[in-house]
C-alpha cells in the first residue's frame, strides 16, 4: 500500500515540464497518469491520510467506492489528452494541465472541506492558463470572466465550509444537504463548477476560446470534479432533479442556432452533466450508478468530440460550421472517429452513451418522475439533432468548402483512436464499468423493449432532421453572435457595477468628510488605539476566517481588475 497522495505526482510533473523540453517532458507527462494509476490501484479502497493543521482536523487523502472511480477516470483522460498534445511546444499548457490535473485529483480525493476548496482553488487558476494559452483578445477576456466566476465559486465554497464547522464543529466532506446557511453555499459552489443554468456561461464562454488541446483537458475535470462533489454531498435532493432536468433541455435550443462547432459542444456538455445531476437527485441506486457511470463515458465521448473539433481546428484554423464542409474526403480517418463519438453521445445501441444514460431515465420511471423522463426524452432527441448529426455533418459533409486540409499529426489521431476503442468497448461489454460502480448494479441496458425504443427515436430523430433540411426550415449555420444569460454579466453588470461603484465613491468622500469634521480627534484616536497590541487589528482570528477575508478579496480585486 503506498502513503503518496495521487494529485502529488501530477504537482511534480507540472515542476518537471517547466524544465524540462522535447522527448523528455512528453516522457514524463506520459508515464505520470500510468504509475498515477498504478499506485491507486495499489492503495486501493479504505485508504485515509489524516492531520491536524491549526486547531482543524483535515482528512486530505480518502479513497473509497466513489473518488476512486473518478480517480481512475481523472488518470484515464489525462493518459489521453496528453497523448493528444504531444506535438504542442508551449510550456504554458503543459505546466497549467498537470497542474490542473493535479487538483482536480486532489478535490476528488479530499476528505474534508478545507482540502476541498485549497484543490478547487488550484483547479480554478491553472485551468485559466489554458484559456489564455490561446494569446488572443477573445481568450483573455474568456479566461477573466472565467476566472472571477471559478473564484466566486471558491468563496462560497469556504464560506459554507465556516458555517457548516460553526454549526457541526466537523470539517469532513460528507453527504451536507440543504441544511443552513452552509449547506446552501456550498450547494451554489457546486452548482457553479457544474454549470447550473444562469451561471452556466463561464463553459460555453471559456472552453471555445481555448486552444485546441486546452479544451481537451478543461472537458474533462471540472464539471466531473462538480458532478463528484454532487454525488458526495448532496444526493436524494430532489431540487437537483428539477435542476437538472432544465440542464438536460435549455442548451438544445442554443446548440441548434450556434455557428461555432466547438460552443456547440460546450452546450452539449451542459446537456449532458443534466443527465447526471437528475440521477443525482433521484439518489436510489439505480440513478447514483447512471449518474457515474454516464459522468465516465462522457469524459471520453464528450473527450472524443472535442479532440475531433480541435484536430479541424488546428489543420484548417476555422470552427465555424458556416465555413467548413466537405472535409471527409481529406481527412476520412478524423471523420470516422468523430462519427463513433457522435455515435456515442446519441447513445446508439452498442456504443458507451446507450449502457449509462438508459439508467438514468430508467431511475426517473421507477421513482414515479414522469415529466422529468420526457424532458430526457426529448434531451436524448435534442442531442443526437446537435451533437450527433449537426457535428460531424457541418464539419465532414454538407458543402464543399474547398479548404485545404489533411489529417492530423499521429499523436491527435491516436488519441482519439483510443478514445473510440473505449466507447465501443463500453457500449458492448457495459459490465466492466459496472463493476466500477458505487452500489451492486443489477441492471441490463440490452433489453428488447428499451433497444427498439432507442432506435425508434434516433430513425425519427434523423427522419426530422433530413425533412428540415430538405424543406430549408433547419436553422442555417450563419455567423451570428447568440445572445445567452452571458449578456447579463458581461454588459448589464459591468455598467451596473461601474455606476454603483462611482456613486459610491462620491458617496464615501461625502460621508468621510463630514465624519471627519465632526469627530475628527475622536476617530483618529480609535484608529491609534486599533493599533495598540489590545486592539482590533492585532486580534487574532481563526485561521479559516483569514483565509475567506483573503479569497473575498482576491475575488473583488479580480472583479475590479476585469472592470476597469
Amino acid at each position: 500500500m503506498t502513503e503518496l497522495h495521487p494529485a502529488l505526482l501530477f504537482f511534480l510533473a507540472a515542476i518537471l515540464a517547466g524544465g524540462l523540453r522535447g522527448y523528455l517532458r512528453n516522457a514524463v507527462m506520459l508515464l505520470v497518469p500510468i504509475i498515477g494509476a498504478w499506485l491507486l490501484y495499489q492503495a486501493g479502497e479504505g485508504t485515509s491520510h489524516q492531520l491536524a493543521f491549526l486547531g482543524y482536523s483535515l482528512e486530505p487523502l480518502r479513497i473509497d467506492r466513489l473518488s476512486i472511480l473518478f480517480g481512475y477516470l481523472f488518470h484515464l483522460a489525462a493518459f489521453i489528452a496528453v497523448i493528444f498534445s504531444l506535438h504542442v511546444r508551449d510550456t504554458v499548457q503543459h505546466v497549467s494541465a498537470m497542474a490542473y490535473i493535479g487538483g482536480a485529483l486532489g478535490a476528488v480525493f479530499a476528505g474534508d472541506l478545507l482540502t476541498l476548496f485549497l484543490f478547487w482553488e488550484i483547479m480554478a487558476v491553472s485551468s485559466t492558463f489554458l484559456i489564455w494559452a490561446r494569446r488572443s483578445d477573445r481568450s483573455y477576456g474568456a479566461a477573466m470572466r472565467y476566472l472571477v466566476i471559478n473564484v466566486l465559486s471558491g468563496v462560497l465554497l469556504l464560506a459554507g465550509a465556516l458555517f457548516v464547522f460553526g454549526d457541526t464543529g466537523s470539517l469532513a466532506f460528507g453527504e451536507i444537504g440543504l441544511v443552513g446557511w452552509g449547506g446552501w453555499l456550498i450547494f451554489a459552489a457546486f452548482g457553479i463548477k457544474c454549470a447550473f443554468p444562469f451561471v452556466h456561461n463561464w463553459l460555453t464562454d471559456a472552453y471555445p476560446e481555448s486552444t485546441p488541446t486546452g479544451t481537451v483537458f478543461l472537458s474533462a475535470f471540472t464539471t466531473k470534479v462538480a458532478v463528484y462533489a454532487l454525488a458526495r454531498g448532496y444526493p436524494g435532493t430532489e431540487l437537483l432533479v428539477w435542476i437538472g432536468a432544465a440542464m438536460t433541455c435549455f442548451p438544445i435550443f442554443y446548440a441548434v442556432i450556434e455557428n461555432d462547432l466547438r460552443r456547440v459542444l460546450a452546450y452539449s456538455m451542459i446537456n449532458q452533466v443534466g443527465f447526471m445531476v437528475v440521477g443525482i437527485g433521484i439518489g436510489t441506486a439505480l440513478a447514483i450508478n447512471g449518474a457515474v457511470a454516464h459522468a465516465f463515458n462522457d469524459v471520453i465521448f464528450k473527450g472524443l468530440l472535442f479532440m475531433a473539433m480541435g484536430a479541424v481546428l488546428h489543420v484548417t484554423g476555422r470552427m465555424n460550421g458556416s465555413d467548413l464542409g466537405g472535409l471527409y474526403k481529406k481527412m476520412p480517418l478524423t471523420t470516422i472517429l468523430c462519427i463513433v463519438g457522435a455515435a456515442s453521445i446519441s447513445a446508439f445501441p452498442l456504443f458507451s452513451g446507450f449502457v449509462s444514460k438508459s439508467m438514468v431515465m430508467s431511475a426517473a420511471l421507477e421513482e414515479g418522475y414522469g415529466w422529468v423522463w420526457l424532458c430526457l426524452l426529448f434531451a436524448s432527441a435534442g442531442v443526437f439533432h446537435h451533437a450527433g448529426i449537426k457535428i460531424p455533418y457541418f464539419a465532414f459533409f454538407a458543402h464543399d468548402a474547398k479548404i485545404p486540409a489533411k489529417e492530423p499529426p499521429v499523436n491527435m489521431l491516436l488519441a482519439m483512436a483510443l478514445s473510440a476503442t473505449l466507447c465501443i468497448a463500453i457500449g458492448v461489454y457495459p459490465q466492466a464499468l459496472y463493476s466500477l460502480l458505487p452500489y451492486e448494479v443489477d441492471y441490463s441496458a440490452y433489453d428488447t423493449t428499451h433497444v427498439l425504443a432507442q432506435l425508434q427515436l434516433l430513425f425519427f430523430s434523423a427522419l426530422a432532421f433530413v425533412w428540415l433540411n430538405l424543406r430549408g426550415l433547419y436553422p442555417p449555420e450563419l455567423p451570428s453572435t447568440n445572445l445567452d444569460f452571458e449578456w447579463v454579466y458581461r454588459k448589464v453588470l459591468p455598467s451596473g457595477a461601474l455606476a454603483a461603484g462611482r456613486a459610491f465613491s462620491r458617496g464615501w468622500s461625502v460621508v468621510m468628510g463630514g465624519l471627519a469634521k465632526l469627530f475628527g480627534e475622536q476617530f483618529l484616536g480609535g484608529l491609534a488605539r486599533s493599533r495598540m497590541p489590545d486592539g482590533m487589528l492585532f486580534t487574532a482570528r481563526p485561521i479559516g476566517s483569514t483565509v475567506l477575508i483573503t479569497a473575498v478579496l482576491l475575488c473583488l480585486y479580480l472583479v475590479m481588475s476585469y472592470l476597469y
